[in-house]
């Protein structure tokens, strides 16, 4: 086993290292969450804080690390007796994201069951962090059915397993600990709010902090040993002081003062529910006895605030967690500490090497740094000179664009997001997992079985019992395990749900200008990207104007940066319809060689009006209603957002969705309350009108 990169070695990160060992000392905070770019010592300090964690009393040979002290009585290896157990270190379990259900729960033991005919149960990883730590690297990229499973466990403290003749319930209490790079997407709110505590990381810019790292990561690099054993002291002294705040934690007084401290915060940040009341309390409390005091004070409650509020206060879509600390400050102060002013830390040393410092160092009792700027250190990522943005750098607004349609005239802001109609793609895909269009999927519900086309991946252990059960006697079946052939095999078909790519393009012309008008159609735009980035699609956007089309996001999974570009969105020129057409036409193609199993969903938002033909020539009107009708011919599903206003309509819109061959639907229709039904499948309309003509 490869030595880890020591917890005290990671430098600077205060916050981070904070929280996890809030956690170390108080379990029922609940977990934390890290958001942050790439090489910022997430994954490091994560893996690193095990080895801090006091052993763990076990009983001998149980594989669900049932406490000798108070085993469960359910526990699938006992009954267990009340007695002396075995100490082993803590566990920290990883959760891949691409894992199977099977996997994370538990599930029939195939093997055992075939070849001796016995029901015997596998544990799976909840299992296997019971009492420890579940750590799940790119937390939000995870699979919604094992999001469900997790969130499950996390809620009961327990695991239950109903599947396949299999009836299991086994205690899973674990600390949860994520981390995540928002750039590529966030986590279901359900999800966010079973995460104690958040905390958004980012590596230093400042080049003597930066110098450090790297001394430090080459260090461990040529020596892994050595270099964990000249922070072995430190480690120690961590260890020791755990210890410690677990053994103080029951003495620490949460005085009334401090409750409506907490109460008034939560209620100030207009916060859902009453779990950030629990969570701040309990962190409070750890962050007392983590500082070896056992009464709780307004510091205490300010800092659990910037802990466990960011990622669960109300915010508009598409803002980044965080918490205005001016105003938090405002509230705390209506509320003066009664009780007496804790003593300060004392200071840890400056910044000398390993075994220099106590572990009273910087950050409010977080370990000593020991000879390091505050900085981060991520020993898996060595790129950790990170350009100073997440994003590519922004396209400058493209030059006026001449013509007959007007001027072009300064972005406009979106009107107030809306949630939105299901729009999907029709028939059974087989693409990347997602929320939105049936799909044949490795996950999901079974919905039958079918011989394997080639290696079998998922067995139908009832279809695989059936067709090989009429053959037993024929094959000299003896005892009580099952004779299989090879042919016998089946493999489960399962449904889910597939992303998908949505390609917007969007009429940025002069007949778009008017600023309500246009506010409102980014308002819709960006009520369809949130759809999108809830449904784990890919998004693309183009806009056309002027004399041609220009893609203004090639297709990402940042949803985010759709919803940038879209707000600096300008407008002004002539409609050429069929140069964004065939933009998209081009797109697609190209995303279609990448990726063939995505299937594309185009959302064109137009009043339908075509008054430019661009480089082609011809005439507008015409040249629209063929580049529609090829995007038809190749199979794409398509909708059109009619954004025609004004009490004369001329139905242009509609006529584009007839060539498009799918259904047209307007700026108020889209909103989920305004019409039962309306686009559940994206070509129901195009049939309609096809066979009325």
């Amino acid at each position: 086993m490869s030595t880890p990169y020591p917890f005290t070695a990671v430098v600077g990160q205060a916050d981070l290292r904070l929280a996890l060992l809030l956690n170390a000392v108080s379990p029922a905070v609940g977990g934390v969450l890290v958001r942050g770019e790439k090489g910022t010592a997430k994954s490091t300090a994560v893996r690193a804080l095990s080895a801090l964690l006091p052993q763990v009393d076990v009983v001998p040979g149980c594989r669900f690390s049932c406490a000798p002290a108070a085993p469960d009585p359910a526990c699938p290896d006992g009954p267990h007796e009340a007695g002396a157990g075995t100490e082993r270190p803590a566990r920290m379990v990883e959760l891949p994201v691409g894992a199977s259900e099977d996997r994370l729960v538990g599930a029939l033991d195939i093997e055992r069951a075939l070849a001796e005919g016995v029901k015997a149960f596998e544990p799976g990883l909840l299992a296997d962090a019971h009492r420890g730590i579940l750590y799940v690297d790119e937390v939000n990229l995870l699979h919604d059915h094992l999001i469900d499973l997790l969130l499950d466990a996390a809620a009961m403290g327990a695991s239950y397993v109903e599947r396949e003749g299999v009836s299991v319930r086994h205690a899973a209490r674990f600390l949860l600990v994520g981390t995540m790079n928002p750039e590529e997407g966030e986590l279901r709110p359900q999800l966010l709010d079973r995460f104690g505590l958040t905390v958004e990381v980012a590596a230093s810019r400042e080049p003597a902090q930066r110098v450090e790292v790297v001394r430090r990561r080459l260090a461990y690099e040529d020596d892994p040993a050595g270099f964990a054993s000249r922070w072995a002291g430190d480690e120690h002294e961590v260890r020791a002081r755990v210890v410690a705040a677990r053994a103080l934690l029951p003495k620490v007084v949460l005085g009334d003062t401090a409750l409506l401290q907490i109460a008034a915060t939560c209620a100030g940040f207009e916060v859902d529910g009453m779990r950030a009341d629990i969570v701040m309390a309990r962190t409070a409390t750890a962050l007392a006895a983590w500082a070896g005091r056992t009464s709780v004070g307004k510091a205490d409650v300010r800092q659990a605030a910037l802990l466990a509020l960011p990622h669960r206060r109300r915010r508009a879509p598409f803002d980044a967690p965080g918490l205005d600390e001016d105003k938090l400050d405002e509230i705390l102060d209506r509320f003066p500490d009664e009780e007496p002013e804790p003593e300060p830390e004392p200071e840890g040393p400056d910044d000398g090497g390993p075994g220099d410092g106590g572990p009273d160092g910087d950050g409010g009792g977080v370990p000593p740094q020991g000879g390091g700027p505050e900085t981060a250190h991520a020993p898996d990522a060595p790129e950790e000179a990170a350009p100073e943005t997440g994003d590519a750098p922004e396209p400058q607004p493209s030059a006026p664009q001449g013509g007959a349609g007007g001027a072009e005239q300064a972005a406009v802001r979106a009107a107030e997001p809306f949630r939105t109609k299901m729009l999907s793609v029709p028939g059974l895909g087989e693409g990347a997992a997602g929320r939105r269009s049936r799909a044949r999927t490795a996950h999901g519900r079974t919905t039958g079985a079918q011989r394997p086309r080639g290696q079998l991946t998922k067995l139908h252990l009832a279809a695989t019992v059936h067709a090989a059960a009429p053959h037993q006697k024929a094959r000299g079946r003896s005892g009580c395990g099952l004779v299989l052939r090879k042919d016998d095999l089946r493999q489960a078909t399962r449904e889910g749900r597939e992303g998908n790519l949505v390609l917007f393009v969007v009429d940025a012309s002069g007949s778009m200008a008017a600023r309500q008008r246009m506010g409102a159609v980014k308002g819709a735009v960006l009520s369809l990207l949130l759809d999108a980035y809830q449904r784990r699609d890919k998004v693309g956007l183009i806009t056309f104007r002027g004399a041609g089309a220009e893609l203004a996001l090639p297709p990402t999974s940042s949803v985010d940066a759709a919803a940038v570009r879209l707000e600096r969105l300008p407008t002004g020129g002539r409609t050429p319809l069929a140069a964004g057409l065939l933009k998209a036409h081009e797109v697609l193609r190209i995303e279609r060689l990448r990726d063939p199993s995505r299937r594309p969903l185009l959302v064109v938002v137009t009043d339908g009006r075509a008054t430019s033909a661009g480089a082609v020539g011809g005439d507008p009107r015409e040249l629209s209603g063929r580049s529609a009708r090829l995007l038809a011919a190749e199979g794409v599903a398509s909708v059109v957002v009619d954004c025609e206003s004004g009490p004369v309509r001329l139905g242009l819109a509609g006529a584009l969705a007839a060539d498009l061959g799918g259904p047209a639907v307007t700026l108020d229709g889209l909103r989920a309350d305004s019409l039962a039904g309306l686009v559940k499948n994206v070509r129901t309309a195009s049939e309609t009108s096809r066979r009325a003509a």
